[in-house]
């Protein structure tokens, strides 16, 4: 099957050409650093990393961009409430993103550029919008420079919307612009601002606009156009309208497909600190262990409204559970020896991931594979059984929640830890095993009334004991 996804631009799935054969390029959106991450954002950054892994599982050679916008007007205004300096919030709450990332075990995109970093690419994209006529100073003397939305006869487009229903952009005075839809590309310092949140420019001294910023990054590091520009669905107007406009007004193809993640309810309704039904990923990772919060956040489809309700976390380590503990058992009785071994991808898995990354579909496969893999153990069924354990790796790499991975094993209290318990237990079962081989059953219960009071379920197979740890 071809891959194919959503494109937010033409409404439709379509199929997924990249611009240079074997390669693929995306840009997605990252974090405005004014406070701590929340739920959304992870979200967003997981589904980007779930596409990320496809397409190099499916052969590509993938260049991924996430920005960080570093400065902005919420951000010097909650660091003016926190008594801080603007760039030291930035970088703290920066951080606070990035440990988010890491504990979900979203990857390291190939470039992560702060805005901050690229004035000089957005003085040269003003200029050029000004000299092709799509922007212009304002009108007054406040140092800003406008996009006139109305010179750019496709504005509206990614959104379907019609110019003269759109509200106002509330991004600056209205007093200084042409149409009060316009937005601001360049914001003239305002007195009583940071000093040091202001950059010299031909149009005057003070700090690039939100939407500015993401242009000049992306061509900078993917070039005019590139294969996949990605967010949350919450960025599609105003942000990635005016991303759009702004790019291919200057003559840039921009991006092929516009591809946005849906949003996380609470119970079915919007989260909202004022009614306290929030939660984010440091509250979830106390609940939970990160790959079961991973295993959540990434289980519907990535268009899809994500619901959190309380025992949400509960279910996905019960279904977590079900896949380690499975792998765990295979890969005892069948690379007991620590033999390498190479996962494989079962077709219907590889269907269900090429059809606009049906991740719902590609988990119900998943689980089959493990309920048939079980089966197989229990029987002696030695090559079902391989091939079971053999998918299941496959699977849940190209998903990002191998059990087996160090990553995973760390967070549930260090891999060595996990190794010395299996050598001391696997040791107990042997003795065991033996006990019983002499009929000395006193003994054979005794070893297991010690494992079960240490918390270790013993299993007896056709082929042999195996153990877990009680739920």
């Amino acid at each position: 099957m071809t891959l194919r996804f959503h494109d937010s631009a033409t409404a439709a799935v379509r199929d997924f050409t990249p611009l240079r054969e074997g390669k693929a390029s995306l840009y997605y959106c990252g974090a405005t650093v004014q406070g701590e991450p929340h739920i959304g954002h992870v979200r967003s950054a997981l589904a980007f990393d779930q596409l990320t892994r496809w397409l190099q599982a499916s052969g590509y050679d993938v260049t991924v961009v996430r920005n960080v916008t570093d400065i902005d007007d919420k951000i010097l205004v909650k660091a003016q409430e926190n008594n801080e300096p603007w760039w030291a919030l930035a970088y703290r709450f920066e951080q606070a993103f990035e440990d988010a990332y890491d504990a979900l075990g979203i990857l390291k995109p190939s470039y992560e550029p702060r805005a901050t970093g690229h004035i000089p690419e957005m003085h040269a994209l003003i200029a050029l919008l000004i000299e092709r006529g799509h922007a212009y100073p304002a009108l007054d003397d406040s140092g800003d420079v406008y996009f006139d939305v109305r010179s750019w006869k496709q504005y509206g487009s990614l959104t379907r919307q019609n110019i003269d229903d759109m509200q106002a952009a509330p991004d600056a005075d209205p007093r200084g612009k042409r149409d009060p839809r316009d937005f601001a590309l360049w914001k003239g310092f305002k007195e009583g601002e940071p000093e040091t949140a202001k950059w010299e420019s031909p149009w005057g001294a003070g700090r690039p606009g939100w939407h500015l910023e993401c242009s000049a990054m992306v061509t900078k590091y993917l070039g005019t156009e590139f294969d996949i520009h990605g967010g949350g669905l919450d960025l599609r107007f105003p942000h990635h309208e005016n991303e759009m406009a702004q790019s291919q007004a200057a003559g840039h193809g921009f991006a092929n497909f516009w591809m946005h993640n849906g949003m996380v309810t609470y119970q079915g309704e919007k989260m909202s600190k004022s009614i306290g039904n929030t939660i984010n990923p440091r509250e979830m990772l106390q609940i939970a262990r990160p790959l079961v919060v991973r295993y959540y956040l990434g289980q519907a489809h990535y268009r899809s409204v994500l619901d959190y309700r309380p025992g949400s976390l509960t279910e996905a380590a019960a279904a977590v559970e079900r896949i380690e503990t499975f792998m765990n058992a295979a890969l005892g009785q069948l690379h007991p020896d620590g033999s390498d071994y190479q996962g494989t991808l079962p077709e219907a898995f590889r269907t269900a991931m090429d059809d606009d990354l049906n991740i719902p579909a590609a988990l119900a496969v998943l689980h089959e594979t493990v309920r048939a893999g079980n089966t197989a153990l229990a029987a002696a069924d030695r090559d079902n059984a391989e091939a079971a354990f053999l998918g299941a790796v496959g699977m849940t790499e190209a998903l990002g929640i191998n059990p087996l991975d160090a990553q995973w094993q760390q967070g549930s209290g260090s891999e060595s830890m996990a190794n010395a318990l299996d050598v001391l237990v696997k040791a107990q079962l042997e003795a065991r095993a033996q006990a019983r081989v002499e009929k000395n059953w006193a003994e054979s219960d005794r070893i297991r009334d010690v494992l079960a009071a240490a918390g270790v379920e013993v299993a007896d197979t056709a082929a042999g004991a195996t153990w877990s740890l009680k739920k």
